[in-house]
């Protein structure tokens, strides 16, 4: 096993298009961890980079201690499975599995040890004389995941391996990854652009966008303590509500005022007044108009900034009911979106009048500018 380190990573391709910029990675040994983003932020690039099917156009790649940049992919050992699970279509089961092993002459019985031995762990024994036609999906995808694992690498790498898999395949294979790395204590790094897959299976998470990294941390870390505006609206589902507004002292306290919602920040310090507020869905709360008593982490209807904040006034737009939780997608008086997250079922029904409010020791402000969350530190920690 080994761990990964990536010093001063850039690809830049023809044309001037910048595809990974200046990054600096340190994956651990034997950690599981996930390269996030959307699509184009360089994620993949990152992966072919360390698997050397791309090469770099400025920096060094470390595998353990060793700098493999300028060594061919074959010579890195590490395993990469692809999203289209690249099986030969001519060979069975157990003729690709064997594949790789014959071309590096591995002793036959040490190739039959190793099929036999993970072919029992991925659940493929019964499928060993079959061909890749008469495998489902997610029976190819266990056979491409066989084939990287027989090698014994230092290191695999994942190139969103669970796309073509469908829902329920896909939790039953999210969870056997997690077991495997389990098991095998390998250094591994997956590159997904979802958001569940990556707060489920990561250790940590590295947050990609543009090429550069955002944010780096353990997954629920990154999901309390975003360090920018772009992380905090790509993590979580539904995503964060953003209003903009200013920061000024209303009724003797600093504030976030906008056009809905005036809420209180007594301790923060932003760079300009200009400023941005998050609230997730599951902070912000909703009632009928005429209720009486604010919900859970409101206040009475007319307080203030300085005790708590005033709600806002809106109605309902659309609701959409998933059993155990209500997505309720609103429209303040002042012609803003608000997306609330309510636990269990709601009764409230499109164009019902509510009280809309934010729990204001959950809201995120973040700098007009950057879009830095004021508190955080600029770099990644």
């Amino acid at each position: 096993m080994a761990g990964i380190t990536l010093k001063g990573l850039c690809r830049e391709f023809p044309g001037g298009v910048v595809a990974v910029r200046d990054l600096d990675l340190e994956i651990r040994d034997g950690e599981f961890l996930v390269l996030l983003g959307p699509s184009g932020c360089g994620k993949t690039t990152t992966l072919r980079l360390i698997a050397g099917l791309e090469p770099p156009t400025a920096g060094r790649v470390f595998v353990g201690a060793r700098d493999v940049t300028d060594l061919a992919p074959r010579d890195r050992d590490v395993a990469m499975v692809f999203q289209n699970y690249a099986l030969y279509p001519h060979m069975t089961v157990r003729d690709n599995l064997a594949f790789g092993l014959r071309m590096r002459k591995t002793p036959k019985p040490e190739i039959q040890r190793r099929i036999e031995r993970v072919a029992d762990t991925l659940g493929i024994t019964e499928l060993m004389p079959r061909k890749p036609a008469a495998l489902s999906g997610g029976q190819r995808q266990r056979v491409a995941l066989g084939r990287a694992i027989v090698r014994e690498p230092v290191a695999f790498l994942f190139d969103e391996p669970l796309s073509n898999l469908d829902a329920k395949l896909r939790v039953h294979t999210r969870a056997e990854l997690v077991r495997l790395h389990r098991e095998l204590g390998t250094t591994m790094v997956y590159v997904t652009h979802d958001q569940t897959e990556a707060m489920t299976m990561g250790q940590r998470i590295a947050i990609l966008d543009h090429g550069e990294m955002q944010q780096l941390g353990p997954p629920l870390d990154v999901y309390d303590r975003p360090a920018n505006r772009m992380v905090a609206g790509f993590i979580g589902s539904p995503p964060t509500n953003f209003f903009d507004g200013t920061f000024e002292t209303v009724d003797g306290t600093p504030a976030f005022r906008g056009a809905s919602f005036t809420v209180p920040f007594p301790h923060a310090k932003p760079q300009s007044r200009r400023v941005t507020l998050g609230i997730r869905p599951e902070h912000v709360s909703v009632e009928p108009a005429d209720a009486v008593n604010a919900g859970p982490g409101g206040t009475a209807a007319g307080a203030s900034a300085a005790g708590g904040h005033a709600p806002a006034s809106g109605q309902v737009m659309v609701s959409e009911p998933l059993g155990s939780e209500t997505i309720l997608y609103c429209r303040t008086d002042a012609d803003e979106t608000v997306i609330a997250r309510v636990a269990g079922r709601s009764e409230l029904r499109p164009d019902d009048r509510v009280r809309l409010r934010t729990d204001a020791e959950r809201a995120y402000l973040f700098e007009g500018g950057d879009g830095r969350r004021v508190g955080s530190s600029t770099g990644v920690k």
